[in-house]
């Protein structure tokens, strides 16, 4: 038996508003969520037009000449959109009945790359139980007919599968959400081997490491530790009257482990440094789970993968915006200040469900509503826009290219410590606490 896709009403008119546009096909990209019964389509988004095409107004006939890139581009880009629980979970193809015999082989080549290009970006991975077929769906710009079918992405030679296409209203109406702010405090030394400093690849080298904590961490939900299998609303009562565009909100709190139990065997490593990369703050979170009877395992890992996933996105923007701004092969650091992107949140007309964006503190309202539409088609009115922080700061310090016996001495030692703390799991409470309403990024020699 293939699987069901239950899809928010209001894209059966999205969809068909597509098939008019004077164009051979439109693709684009569907989001949602996966469980283990049935899966949820709450959006679908078509690929942005390029630049050329849009000055150019250039009309390609021929499949053959959709551009893989731009649109694993796009879901990258979409992705970093998503709060918890949402993912790219599918493409689909409007074409001409000229042009659909060979749609389904086009829509496979295309989840695949997307599928590769997003594995890549994620600092955790999936589990073995987890859902990992992606949609294809097809429609033909003339009958209308819809044809919806699924690939195993986790199989290179995987076969289409047939898949059952559900309209379904206020489908996402009185989803539930969980909402934590975590505060960090990751110190990632910087290797004097290390070619250039290179910031971006250490720092995500010290986020996986992270990663792995938030993965062992525990988690409270409404101030209680639930076993994964019992169902999340178990034991609360339920929302009296209307709930058609209500949320229900779970508060949660993260409880990282301080140690790695007896079982783990703690070392420590030596290791000569130049410098080192700190990460302090409070980080806002948010995950959003379906109602249809959700295990408290779902909830957590969607939220879990949430808090991974937007500290290193943060990372990725500033990185992109130093590059654009600065050069790709700067190489000697002055002591500069920069401001991490803040989170912000958007809602989703007729859902219970906010996208979620960053943006810089020198963005204006106009470009986080520009980029709404670009990406995901979407417009969205100023007072819309909720930021769900305090403005991050930036501090990046020069690194030292010359280090003498001295200071290497000193670098060891410090080192030396650092690894005993990690493998020990000391926090330092006061430090996170001073840096509870902001969130800074320092880079800086010892």
């Amino acid at each position: 038996m293939g699987r069901t896709y239950f899809v928010e009403e209001a894209i059966e008119q999205y969809l068909l508003d597509l098939t008019t546009k004077l164009k051979p096909y439109v693709t684009g990209l569907l989001i949602g969520q996966c469980s283990p019964q049935r899966d949820y389509v709450i959006r679908a988004v078509r690929t942005p037009p390029k630049e050329e095409q849009k000055e150019d107004n250039i009309s390609l006939s021929k499949l053959a000449s959709i551009d893989e890139e731009w649109i694993t581009t796009h879901a990258s880009q979409v992705s970093r959109m998503l709060p918890g629980g949402l993912l790219v979970l599918g493409i689909f193809i409007i074409a001409t009945p000229e042009l659909s015999k060979d749609s389904q082989s086009t829509l496979r080549r295309i989840i695949f790359s997307v599928e590769k290009s997003l594995t890549k970006r994620r600092l955790w991975k999936p589990t073995e139980e987890e859902v990992s077929d992606r949609a294809a769906l097809q429609i033909c710009s003339a009958t209308k007919k819809v044809v919806c079918r699924t690939y195993d992405v986790q199989d290179p030679k995987s076969s289409a599968k047939p898949a059952d296409w559900k309209y379904q209203s206020a489908l996402s109406a009185t989803w539930l959400a969980l909402d934590c702010t975590i505060k960090v405090n990751i110190h990632i030394p910087l290797l004097a081997t290390s070619p250039n400093h290179d910031l971006e690849k250490n720092t995500k080298n010290g986020l996986n490491r992270w990663s792995k904590q938030i993965e062992d961490s525990v988690f409270l939900i409404n101030g209680q530790v639930k076993d994964g299998d019992t169902e999340l609303l178990e034991g609360q009562k339920k929302l009296r009257g209307n709930t058609q565009s209500s949320t229900q909100l779970s508060d949660v709190k993260v409880l990282t482990q301080l140690s790695q139990g007896s079982s783990h065997r703690s070392t420590a490593t030596v290791q000569v440094c130049s410098g080192s990369i700190n990460l302090k703050g409070a980080v806002k979170c948010r995950a959003y789970v379906h109602n249809n009877k959700p295990k408290v395992k779902e909830a957590v890992q969607a939220l879990k993968r949430d808090i991974i996933n937007t500290l290193s996105d943060r990372c990725e923007i500033l990185f992109e915006d130093l590059i654009i701004n600065e050069g790709p092969h700067k190489k000697n650091f002055e002591r500069e200040y920069h401001v991490l992107p803040q989170r912000l949140f958007v809602p989703v007309a007729g859902s219970s469900v906010m996208l979620s964006d960053y943006k810089f503190g020198d963005e204006a309202d106009a470009e986080i509503q520009e980029r709404f539409v670009e990406m995901l088609d979407q417009s969205v009115q100023a007072e819309d826009i909720h930021i769900a922080e305090e403005i991050n700061t930036v501090d990046i310090c020069p690194v030292t290219d010359n280090v003498d016996d001295t200071q290497q001495k000193q670098l060891t030692k410090a080192t030396l410590l650092l690894k005993l703390q990690q493998n020990m799991g000391v926090v330092i409470a006061a430090a996170v606490a001073v840096f509870a309403s902001i969130f800074s990024f320092n880079y800086f020699s010892d």
